[in-house]
């Protein structure tokens, strides 16, 4: 589910360079083409590396006149490459895609592939999650691994704090970050360099004080006149003025390294983070031990009282791919399909790469902290798109970059609504 850096010449060559990989040439007989899709996705680090390699390889196994070229690109690079790639004549075929308003741009630009026709046979199968990767009900991408986001903690250090259980309500939460605080613990980690991080809270906080309606209208209407969305603001400050996260938190990485927030967390250094259901993939690279921690838990984020919220509403978002306009067919859907398979899904809970979207698959899941996630994701009265997804690109990146001003103190509650607002207007 997630940055915004500008790209250097040097980038966009390589980018160029490497989609021009796509090629597809008849055999002088005329009777077997043989095509490469280029397949650029955010998969660096952790079981997911290993899992997409064979997944490579087994599909040419299966499709020998198709070659798979995997281009493995940082997850931070993403926002800017794609939409600069996808405005090239020589796009990637595959590319990662998370559905809502980015997806709805690319539809509208003419730039991502129709795949309904292809898709048709086998889409009923992922049931409902579908509909994320869908514009005017068609199908422009298809999910992979769906979950939602909610707190990664250390059992052992909220032990050591005196918090017999995770909290359930607000006014819970930010008790247990001032015991957390009392006891010399840093109660959460956060990568707020990247932006996307601090918008978790706000989005979060905005689920769980504005009515099911208003935020399914704001994707639409993109109205935020509503209280409650400053009201989102308000809450989160009280957060902030109660200084919970790490020292540096402003310069520091989510995902890039041990001292990351997420590195934070695995090695004991921080109580807490709010990320999403890839964690605990991500923790593993970032330990010696190359393991995901054992003091490891879960648990939702916590319901405000008293909201007009529907308690037990998540924030959540998935993984996905889409073809791009250029992408041979029906090699580029088969592929998709692949990704999709009951067999290449077991894996991917399994491995604890992600959370499976294939009926039937999602007793592959083992890891028991998933597993409490997939069932919260499976009984949730109503999940949130992250909003940076669910509005448009130029909506998303003016939401992100107004939250990380209140994070680093430079904007208001007032005034991040009033910057989404003005983003609003322009589209």
């Amino acid at each position: 589910m997630k940055i915004w850096k500008l790209l250097g010449l040097a980038a966009l060559v390589t980018a160029a360079a490497t989609a021009l990989l796509t090629t597809t040439t008849a055999s002088a007989g005329g009777k077997e083409q043989s095509q490469t899709l280029v397949w650029w996705h955010n998969v660096t680090q952790g079981p997911g590396v290993k899992l997409y390699k064979d997944i490579a390889a087994e599909f040419q196994k299966q499709h020998p006149g198709i070659t798979i070229k995997a281009v493995p690109l940082q997850n931070e690079q993403f926002k800017t490459k794609i939409p600069i790639a996808l405005q090239s004549d020589s796009p990637p075929d595959v590319f990662q895609s998370w559905g809502g308003g980015g997806l709805v741009d690319q539809q509208k630009a003419g730039k991502v592939a129709d795949l309904t026709k292809y898709v048709k046979p086998w889409i009923k199968s992922i049931g409902g999650t579908a509909a994320g990767w869908q514009v005017n009900g068609k199908q422009y991408a298809v999910p992979y691994s769906v979950g939602v986001v909610g707190f990664w903690y250390n059992k052992q250090l909220f032990k050591q704090a005196g918090i017999a259980s995770a909290p359930k309500t607000w006014p819970q939460f930010l008790a247990a970050v001032a015991k957390l605080k009392q006891a010399g613990i840093t109660p959460i980690a956060i990568g707020s360099k990247d932006e996307w991080p601090d918008a978790f809270y706000w989005d979060y906080l905005a689920t769980k004080l504005c009515s099911k309606p208003v935020m399914q209208s704001s994707a639409v209407t993109y109205n935020f006149g509503n209280p409650c969305w400053t009201r989102a603001g308000d809450y989160l400050q009280r957060l902030l003025d109660a200084g919970p996260f790490q020292n540096g938190f402003l310069a520091t990485p989510a995902q890039q390294g041990a001292s990351s927030s997420a590195g934070l967390v695995a090695n004991g250094k921080a109580a807490m983070e709010l990320q999403g259901h890839w964690n605990p993939g991500v923790m593993q690279a970032l330990t010696p031990e190359n393991k995901v921690p054992s003091f490891l838990g879960w648990f939702p984020f916590p319901n405000v009282p008293g909201s007009k919220a529907i308690p037990g509403s998540l924030l959540g978002g998935g993984d996905g791919y889409a073809c791009s306009w250029k992408a041979p067919q029906p090699a580029c859907a088969q592929f998709l399909a692949y990704i999709d398979s009951p067999s290449v899904q077991r894996r991917v809970g399994s491995t604890g790469f992600g959370l499976p979207v294939r009926r039937g698959t999602e007793n592959s899941v083992k890891d028991p902290n998933l597993r409490t996630v997939l069932k919260f994701r499976s009984t949730s009265p109503f999940i949130q798109l992250y909003l940076d997804q669910a509005y448009s690109a130029e909506i998303g990146q003016a939401l992100n970059g107004a939250i990380a001003k209140q994070f680093a103190g430079k904007a208001t509650p007032a005034q991040v609504v009033a910057e989404i607002q003005s983003a609003a207007k322009r589209k």
